[in-house]
């Protein structure tokens, strides 16, 4: 099976089965994205996903499709232990808001992106996510783990179950009609 069918497959799944294996986008309303960036963490902070090698955990927001630099950040979280997801991104002071009907187990907007008041662009027209239910399944942040020596693959826990170990990396990936399919190299 190629990388683009397992790929293919993972986000059909996802999107069929219910999104719990992945970071859901919210959005509503139009208007003006926030543009400051995340604040840094006490961890080790870069600009680029690519940028240093990383001896605990790497977590990275992409907002993709939707190019709002708030969410944008690449932090290096002290890690010599397995930890959750949900304490990674609580480290590298990533925010994350979960929708009514599942506040943990996804992400509808991180770090306020996509804010309320955003319409997001689809093939479709617009949308505007509410953060009620599970978010649409042409866009949403997907959650993405990559091994200290691997490919990108999605994750197939939620961030409240999701342990991630040093040396991996954890992205956040905002995904619009099925781009950007998976992460930067």
């Amino acid at each position: 099976m190629t990388l683009t069918k397992i790929r293919t497959a993972a986000a059909s799944s996802l999107a069929a089965a219910g999104l719990l294996f992945t970071l859901a986008a919210c959005s509503t309303p139009a208007a003006t994205q926030p543009t400051t960036s995340a604040p840094a963490s006490p961890a080790t902070s870069s600009s680029s996903a690519s940028a240093g090698p990383c001896s605990g955990v790497k977590v990275i927001v992409d907002s993709g499709a939707l190019k709002q630099d708030a969410a944008e950040t690449s932090v290096c979280v002290p890690a010599d232990a397995p930890i959750l997801a949900s304490k990674a991104l609580e480290e590298a002071k990533v925010k994350t808001e979960g929708t009514a009907q599942y506040p943990k187990e996804l992400a509808c907007r991180v770090n306020g992106v996509p804010a309320a008041d955003f319409d997001i662009t689809h093939k479709g027209g617009t949308y505007r996510e509410d953060c009620s239910k599970m978010p649409a399944a042409f866009a949403y942040w997907a959650l993405w783990v990559k091994p200290a020596s691997g490919d990108w693959a999605y994750a197939q826990e939620g961030l409240a179950t999701l342990k991630v170990s040093p040396g991996e990396s954890l992205e956040l990936l905002f995904t619009v009609d099925g781009e950007p399919a998976a992460p930067a190299a």
